[in-house]
């Protein structure tokens, strides 16, 4: 968080010029998202709204350029995910300096969101449409101990997994297929064909993790891929049952849906 002296010296010098012009800019943006309803701002009728993370980012912006903002995220991360990586981009006029702007606006935000970087970018730069691959990674706490001070960050499985296994089961998921059998019902989506560049698990002492690439990812995706995972780790799954699930496409099929807590969202490429 910056000092609260930075906030009100930049205060200041917010109000922007009469003739000046809007700029568009990118964000890349950290959370936890423990106590957040999701990346989407959400304001439901006859109800409080919710709190989401772009949410208390647009109201930071607004306070901070006093002005109408529309902040648009490349990723609709679900409630409890987190994210590393996150880009957003929004239009403002403005007389902040780019490279004070992350300070100015992180001192608006609360400690469970970051903005790590702000950079200017053409008008023809779109969060959504501009980008191209995204990696995700879910992490298994895999001890009997609880991970007490991570509890908000992995999923706490007890029985024993099998990382090669799954390894193996994981590759099977590369390339271009049709991912209905490993989405929710109700996605929304017109096609269920994505392509998945990298799909590898590691043990890394207590810890399993699954990491995923793609060029998009259909609701609750690597959640259900994670879970599908899980019971080729622990024996109730042969690998090749991967295939049966891309195959059919019968959600039925495949594992459970693991809670959002282990989710991360690491990083999304976006065209040049």
């Amino acid at each position: 968080m910056t000092d609260a002296p930075d906030a009100i010296e930049l205060d200041v010098e917010i109000d922007p010029p009469v003739d000046a012009a809007s700029q568009r800019y990118k964000l890349l943006i950290a959370y936890d998202g423990s106590a957040f309803h999701g990346w989407q701002k959400q304001e439901p009728p006859d109800a409080p709204v919710l709190r989401t993370v772009q949410g208390v980012i647009h109201d930071a912006l607004q306070r901070l350029f006093k002005q109408p903002i529309n902040l648009v995220g490349a990723s609709r991360t679900d409630s409890g995910v987190h994210a590393r990586g996150q880009v957003a981009h929004f239009e403002a006029v403005s007389r902040v300096p780019v490279e004070r702007m992350t300070m100015a606006i992180n001192s608006r935000l609360p400690d469970d969101v970051e903005v790590r970087q702000a950079e200017v970018v053409g008008s023809e730069f779109d969060a959504i449409r501009c980008a191209v691959t995204k990696q995700y990674t879910y992490t298994i706490h895999n001890i009997d101990e609880r991970p007490l001070g991570l509890r908000h960050l992995v999923y706490h499985y007890r029985h024993a997994l099998d990382a090669d296994v799954m390894d193996a089961a994981a590759k099977r998921l590369v390339g271009e297929h049709d991912f209905e059998g490993f989405s929710a019902a109700g996605h929304g989506r017109e096609s269920t064909v994505r392509t998945i560049h990298r799909c590898d698990v590691k043990r890394d002492g207590g810890q399993v993790v699954i990491t995923i690439e793609g060029n998009g990812f259909l609701w609750n995706m690597v959640r259900i891929i994670a879970g599908t995972l899980i019971e080729v780790g622990r024996g109730r799954f042969e690998p090749d049952h991967i295939d049966e699930i891309l195959r059919t496409a019968d959600r039925q099929l495949a594992g459970p849906t693991l809670p959002p807590q282990g989710l991360c969202l690491e990083w999304i490429k976006h065209e040049p």
